[in-house]
């Protein structure tokens, strides 16, 4: 709605101009990249913080996610639940991190102080671009811009602090310990692991944008409840598949961890787009 505003509004004689409407969104990608470097500078100055603390973090075995799966392993043991409470408890790494480049240590720093810029800067991003649809919609819907960036920034926070402190533990304890063969050693590049880190952090942010995604889908007549609903077994599937890639053992317990957030966000999406229909329909 908003995207095909932007030409509907063309015929006006004070609408802006294609060529206006791509400066503009320079101007807004430039002010979000300048605020982003600014951040990732800032980051950058502190090292030890950014790795001893938060990149190096899940490879502690004080780390938080791992004292919380241990005594729920032993609670759950208590309750007859687990045969053995130790099956819940994990984050002892016999593996090293090796920096095989030259550059490798400094572009990696350059690399995660990006990415922590990007994350600690999302609200500003997600601001921004609001800024620039803004002007395509009617007064009612501009009226929601405070709804749009504070639910955008919070599920893409969310989305990153699930992955850093859920996912890329287990992920982590999974890909660290696993081997075909005790001939093999494992020893993992730095660059390796930065970018399984990374990667998992910055797509599981995204994927917390679902509602997001599904609300303006819905609204361009792209999704539909409907259509959430007839597939929910598939995701269901999907989602337990995910969810048993990634947990470090093969206990029930310790899947539905990982996949209950996410069967969360899918239903939360069809009740989006649900509520999309039904405000379509009353202004029909």
């Amino acid at each position: 709605m908003a995207l095909f505003g932007l030409y509907k509004r063309s015929t006006d004689p004070n609408a802006m101009s294609f060529w206006g409407h791509i400066d503009a969104l320079r101007g807004h990608l430039f002010r979000s990249a300048l605020v982003v470097l600014i951040l990732a500078t800032v980051l950058f100055c502190y090292p030890e913080f950014l790795f001893d603390t938060v990149i190096f973090g899940p490879l502690k075995s004080d780390f938080l996610t791992y004292k919380a799966f241990c005594r729920l392993g032993f609670w759950l043991q208590g309750h007859g639940i687990l045969t053995d409470g130790n099956d819940l408890c994990f984050g002892h790494y016999t593996f090293e991190l090796q920096s095989l480049g030259l550059s490798d240590q400094f572009t990696s720093q350059m690399w995660v102080s990006i990415v922590g810029g990007l994350i600690v800067g999302s609200p500003y991003v997600l601001w921004e671009v609001w800024r620039f649809i803004k002007p395509a919609l009617k007064e009612k819907e501009k009226k929601a811009s405070g709804g749009f960036i504070i639910s955008a920034s919070l599920l893409f926070i969310s989305g990153v602090l699930f992955s850093y402190y859920v996912v890329v533990p287990l992920m982590v304890n999974f890909l660290g310990n696993y081997q075909i063969s005790p001939l093999i050693k494992n020893n993992f590049t730095f660059d390796s692991y930065i970018s399984t880190i990374t990667t998992l952090t910055l797509s599981a942010g995204l994927i917390f944008e679902l509602p997001i995604l599904v609300f303006f889908l819905t609204k361009f007549g792209l999704m539909t409840p409907e259509f959430m609903r007839k597939y929910r077994k598939h995701a269901v599937v999907v989602i337990l598949i995910v969810a048993g890639v990634i947990t470090p053992s093969p206990d029930v317990t310790s899947q539905l961890l990982v996949a209950f957030p996410l069967y969360f966000l899918y239903e939360a999406s069809i009740f989006v787009s649900y509520f999309v229909i039904k405000k379509k329909s009353k202004l029909d």
